[in-house]
This record gives C-alpha cells, structure tokens and sequence, in this order.
C-alpha cells in the first residue's frame, strides 16, 4: 500500500482509533430467529488487525447507537474496553473520550459509514469510511478503503496506521498477536446473542 504524504502524516500521529459497528465491523445486515436472537457476522481479519493495533499502543474504542449483546462479547474477545452502545450523540462520547485520555482531535481516527458519524468524522486527524458507505461520508472524509464495511474494511485502515508509524514490519517478522479464533485466513467469525434496537 503507497500511502499519500498527507494521509501519512495524519496516520503517524493517530493514538486512540474508534470504530463504529453496524456497517463497518459488519456488513449492516442484522438476521434474527423465530425467537428474536439475533446474529451478527464479524471478519477476522478486523479482528486480528484489533489486536495488532492494540500491541503497537494504539487505544481502541467502539462506538454504535444501538444496543447488542453480540458486540459487546465481539469486543470482549478483542480486549476492547472502551465499547459505547446507545450512543445516539457520538459526539459526546467522542469528546468523552478525548478528555479521559488527554487527546486531541488529531491523534485520533474514526471509521464510520453513515450520516449519524458525520459529527465525530468532521473532527478526528484521521477520518475513514468504507468503500460502500453512504455517499454523503465517502466525500467527506480523508480515507475511503478500498474494502466494503465487514470485510476488511478495518483492517486496512489499520495497516495504513502502523505503516504511517513504522510499526507494521515488526508484524511480518514476528509472529504478532495471537490469531483470535486460530482463523488467519480471514473466515467469518459468527457470534449470536439475544440483543436489543435502540
């Protein structure tokens, strides 16, 4: 990946990155049962790109406005610990989070894919969407990956962030973090929790 000089120099400074779920960790599709449980599918590869960032000191956050059982064992498998569900500001969480860490807008990046992420994406060093997000964000922001939202999409936004800081070569000659679900060629992950729309 040949990374712009701009693009570079906002991935090199980026400390804390947030996610948004539904669109983005997922392809946006949500499959409930007879009984209500509901299903999400989640891509391996995000998921070991979570913990590579993880190891290389970058802070990780979800952030979604609504409520599911799945994510929050999906980002309890990751050791995520900042997960924000119901969050219909995210504005404020976003601002929450800055002042817990001691951040600024600049050192972090967002991933979000439709209009309610507008807010957060406007002030982050480090704004991305995926490739099939809503028009109206991929205009906006300063990345559009070239993978849709729940495969891969992620991930490659992370790359990008340890490539910009020198940390990705480390990955390839080491053996990384440990695969989450022993799955690195980058299957689906399916995780199925009773959970509730906000």
């Amino acid at each position: 990946m040949s990374i712009a000089p701009r693009l570079q120099e906002m991935a090199k400074v980026i400390r804390l990155l947030i996610t948004d779920v539904d669109g983005v960790l997922t392809d946006g599709r949500i499959f409930y049962n007879a009984e209500g449980v509901q299903s999400q599918a989640f891509f391996v590869r995000d998921g070991y790109g979570l913990r590579m960032a993880r190891q290389a000191g970058l802070r990780t956050a979800i952030v979604t406005g609504r409520l599911s059982a799945a994510v929050t064992h999906r980002a309890k498998e990751l050791g995520i610990t900042e997960i924000h569900q119901g969050a219909l500001n995210k504005l404020e969480v976003y601002e929450m989070l800055l002042q817990r860490y001691g951040l600024t807008d600049e050192a972090v990046a967002y991933v979000g894919d439709d209009l309610n992420d507008l807010p957060v994406l406007s002030r982050v060093g480090l704004s991305a969407a995926p490739a099939d997000a809503d028009p109206e964000v991929t205009t906006r922001v300063a990345y559009v990956t070239t993978q849709v939202g729940g495969r891969g999409a992620v991930r490659e936004v992370i790359d990008l962030i340890l490539k910009a800081q020198g940390r990705w070569k480390e990955f390839l000659e080491e053996r990384g973090p440990a695969s989450e679900e022993g799955r690195p060629d980058g299957g689906f992950f399916l995780t199925s929790r009773r959970g509730m729309l906000q």
